[in-house]
């Protein structure tokens, strides 16, 4: 057997044990062992190492020959443990890449082939099957460790988790207690067993300590479900303003610049003669409103008591609570504008005759009154006085009109007073291009018994009416553990940055509405 063929044994034998999740057997170390011995000796004695080729020099030339230069040959010992070493370094250097690739080395390394080739096959194989390793798996057992354990707590709670780490599914009957203890024995702060006979409460008092040290991976662990549920809560929380409000990103806390080029406000474009000269045309600006964010926030802990009751749908509950009342309040925010009407830019309210967005007299939704707020949109014009004609696209109901609407959309005949039964709804055309949104929370903010205004908005690409800044753009709540005397617990800020400003009245038509 030759070296490359023992050493390609000896990768095949930790291979098949490492598939099997196990540890060598007696009969695989003995094996193992012998080869090593055999190739030891294969480096002191190439003669014997170099069983199956004749006895040749592993340098190609005759032993104590020189070479073609006349020169004195290389010393066979020598040659024979570069040859040992070369050879361990290639098949090290194709297992590592073909793990990172997920394929299987062993044919490499029986077949010999050189690492240009195996990394060619990796580069087909990756074109071929797409990237074979979880982007959570970064290779470091800690960092998986610590993805499998975020996981678990929240498979635990009952949150779905797409493609969970590796682990995952094994650690999740694991307790708040069984985390500490495996996260504290992996960071060396005890082994174990010695862990094991700590009571709960005294295991609490030493993830306390764990807190202020930014490498532990109990805290750590926390933090990691707790952003992650934090996400996914905010991002299945049902609200409806972001449907019909335009969104927008500022760098920082100071008021924007209070002027901006608007649609419209572009000269129009002239007739050029034969040989005629193009004239110059300088875009008109409008004042529009200063917009500005603030940071809106709560904090939270998980208390003693609740690691001591192995609460761990603390991680779920507790911080998914805060997620969607971030959202509501953002949600309500902007319901109570449209409600409160307040003075905007230009010191008109927001639904004003001036700015031609409001109805008269109020009513429920009907073919009559739809049409009305609809006309509203259409017969807009830009600040410098050409139509603009916006697009009607949302109907935004307090609840209570959404089987209402469905009607007045849907039927396609109707009864007209003069005109007679069966006669074309003009609304029908609209079913698929109106989008009818209905919100609770204009019926809270109105009150009870008073009446509740509904709206008419126009496609916020082209005519904007309400829009929600986020800093940076960041639209998810951030979060922090923090330090806070006398708190016995682990305490966690979360917060987000947002503003909501009325930077148009065109996009937007009201009517008061009645009482439902």
């Amino acid at each position: 057997m030759t070296i490359q063929e023992m050493i390609a044994r000896q990768q095949a034998i930790v291979s098949g044990a490492r598939a099997a999740g196990r540890d060598l057997t007696a009969e695989e170390r003995a094996e193992f062992d012998g080869l090593q011995r055999q190739i030891d000796a294969a480096g002191n004695n190439p003669a014997h190492g170099a069983e199956g080729q004749g006895g040749e020099d592993p340098t190609g030339g005759a032993r104590g020959m020189g070479n073609d230069n006349g020169q004195q040959g290389t010393d066979p010992t020598e040659a024979a443990r570069q040859a040992v070493a070369t050879e361990r370094q290639r098949v090290s250097d194709i297992t590592a890449l073909c793990r990172q690739a997920g394929m299987d080395p062993a044919k490499y390394i029986s077949n010999g082939d050189t690492m240009d080739t195996v990394r060619q096959a990796a580069v087909d194989y990756l074109l071929k099957h797409g990237a074979p390793v979880s982007s959570r798996m970064n290779g470091d057992e800690g960092d998986n460790f610590r993805q499998a354990a975020v996981d678990a707590m929240l498979l635990r709670t009952g949150v779905n988790v797409q493609n969970p780490a590796k682990g995952a599914e094994e650690m999740r009957g694991y307790s708040l207690r069984d985390l500490a203890i495996e996260c504290m024995a992996r960071d060396g702060v005890g082994t174990t067993t010695s862990l094991l006979r700590m009571s709960k409460d005294d295991l609490w008092n030493e993830a306390c300590r764990q807190f202020f040290n930014p490498t532990a991976a109990f805290p750590a662990i926390l933090d990691n479900a707790i952003r992650k549920n934090i996400v996914q809560m905010y991002q299945e929380i049902p609200t409806t303003f972001q449907l019909w409000t335009t969104k927008g990103s500022v760098s920082d806390f100071k008021p924007t610049k209070d002027h901006s080029y608007l649609a419209g406000g572009a000269g129009e474009f002239l007739r050029v003669g034969e040989n005629g000269e193009l004239k110059a045309d300088t875009p008109k600006t409008e004042l529009l409103p200063q917009r500005q964010i603030d940071t809106f926030g709560r904090q939270f802990s998980m208390t003693r008591q609740a690691f001591i009751n192995d609460d761990v749908g603390f991680i779920t509950e507790m911080p998914g609570l805060y997620a969607m009342s971030a959202k509501r309040t953002i949600n309500k925010q902007v319901y109570k504008i449209l409600i409160d009407n307040p003075a905007i830019f230009d010191g008109v309210s927001l639904f004003d005759n001036a700015h031609n967005n409001l109805i008269a007299s109020g009513a429920a939704p009907s073919i009559d009154t739809l049409q009305a707020a609809m006309l509203k949109l259409l017969h807009q014009k830009d600040p410098f006085g050409d139509s603009i004609m916006v697009e009607p696209k949302y109907v935004i109901v307090p609840v209570g009109y959404g089987f209402k609407m469905s009607q007045i959309l849907e039927t396609a005949m109707i009864d007209v007073t003069g005109i007679g039964s069966h006669t074309a709804n003009a609304l029908y055309q609209y079913r698929n291009k109106l989008q009818v949104i209905e919100e609770g929370a204009l019926n809270v903010l109105a009150g009870d018994g008073n009446a509740i205004p509904w709206f008419v908005a126009g496609d916020q690409r082209y005519a904007k009416s309400l829009q929600v800044d986020y800093l940076n753009g960041q639209e998810t709540p951030t979060i922090r553990r923090s330090e806070v005397p006398g708190r016995l617990g682990f305490v966690w800020d979360i917060w987000l940055d947002w503003g909501i400003t009325a930077v148009d009245f065109r996009g937007i038509a009201k009517n008061p509405g009645t009482t439902i």
